[in-house]
């Protein structure tokens, strides 16, 4: 920033005679060399300045293609960082101030112009242009400060938030589990003498689901950690995807615990493809084990796969309990549940999961529901042939 002592002046004048008198003027100057560029008409002006960079402008305020203020408005659009310095033949107050508060830096009476006055009008014109942009950068940067600070705000409380919630968390999902096998290894030890064989393998097998159920906990958690840090990263390998699929079913129905029958479908064959199995199968478990715990027992799941020419659709549709509108753009956050699962088990990370895992293989997901009806769940993953393909 600072005054060059090179300064290229646009000046815009109809008047030949006051354009060249102006310029023998500007001559006059011994310190500065004002380079003066003399058009008749306001839209010349314009084209210029989309070509050839200036310091000033010296507007006329009459001029064949536009008269008074109105002039200022396109220069202003068209050169916003440019200093504009008034020409008139009026002594009116009322317009120079008019002028200064549209934007121009200065007013000058042409018959009052001299050398002195019309050099230090130009020269203090750049320079309050120039503070007036270093004003305005700056306090655009300190208003981007101010907003990337109050996104970091956010997202710390978020971040308290959420710890806040895996704490609750913990102290009720994991005590569930620990109360069992608590329970367990003190009976066996306290009891083992009078306990049955078979009673003892059943509680061998409390204390082991407990565990397991722990350890699936751990493993969800560690996920969206994972997820929301930017490290959840495909690992793609050759897979048929729709024979996994259906053994992952099959898995779900031999379950004592899963009495709804799941119908599965499938629709077009898929001869190759890259796939994380992993991530497939955190989305395809929880989405089917959410319509199987949110579904009246016995009530069919279904569930189709389609396959076109470039994804695969996954669709799971239950008649169950559905979700409530207030709480369905809320469901892929961590820990949340819909207000209407009463008393149904659950940690609200489900969804969470779901939505990671889809968004890491590049997919989409959509969601339909309505309390007392169901809910549809639709899943898109691309078909991934070569790894190239997801760059």
């Amino acid at each position: 920033m600072g005054l060059s002592q090179d300064i290229k002046v646009l000046l815009i004048e109809d008047n030949l005679a006051e354009a060249r008198l102006l310029k023998e003027i500007l001559k006059g100057n011994q310190k500065k060399e004002f380079h003066l560029v003399n058009v008749s008409r306001l839209s010349e002006a314009i084209s210029l300045l989309q070509q050839t960079n200036f310091d000033v402008i010296l507007l006329d305020l009459t001029l064949p293609d536009s008269q008074g203020l109105e002039s200022l408005a396109p220069l202003l659009i068209t050169a916003p960082k440019l200093p504009i310095v008034v020409l008139t033949n009026t002594n009116d107050d009322n317009l120079a101030l008019a002028s200064l508060r549209q934007g121009a830096q200065d007013y000058l009476i042409k018959r009052e112009v001299s050398l002195e006055i019309l050099t230090r009008s130009l020269c203090y014109a750049i320079e309050r242009k120039q503070m007036e942009e270093a004003l305005r950068e700056s306090n655009e940067a300190l208003k981007m400060s101010v907003i990337e600070r109050t996104n970091q705000l956010e997202k710390a409380q978020e971040l308290n938030q959420l710890k806040t919630e895996f704490v609750s968390m913990l102290s009720h999902d994991f005590r569930n589990p620990l109360n069992k096998i608590l329970l367990s290894a003190g009976l066996l030890e306290e009891s083992r003498d009078r306990l049955t064989k078979d009673q003892q393998v059943s509680y061998f097998r409390m204390i082991r689901s407990a565990i397991k159920d722990m350890d699936q906990l751990l493993t969800e958690v560690l996920l969206i950690g994972r997820a929301d840090s930017g490290r959840l990263y495909c690992q793609f390998d050759p897979v048929d995807l729709l024979d996994y699929c259906q053994k992952l079913v099959e898995s779900f129905i031999v379950k004592p615990e899963n009495q709804s029958a799941i119908i599965s479908q499938i629709e077009g064959s898929l001869e190759r493809g890259l796939w994380d199995v992993n991530l497939i199968k955190h989305i395809l478990t929880n989405l089917l084990g959410n319509a199987i715990k949110y579904s009246p027992q016995g009530d069919p799941v279904e569930f189709k796969i389609i396959v076109e020419s470039e994804q695969v659709v996954f669709k799971i549709v239950d008649r169950g309990i559905g979700i409530p509108s207030k709480d369905q753009e809320h469901l892929f956050k961590p820990f949340y549940r819909g207000s209407n699962v009463d008393n149904i088990q659950g940690t609200g990370l489900g969804l969470a999961i779901v939505g990671r895992c889809v968004e890491a293989h590049k997919g989409q997901i959509h969601l339909e529901s309505e309390e007392g009806k169901g809910t549809k769940i639709t899943v898109i993953l691309p078909i991934i042939t070569d790894i190239e393909h997801l760059n």
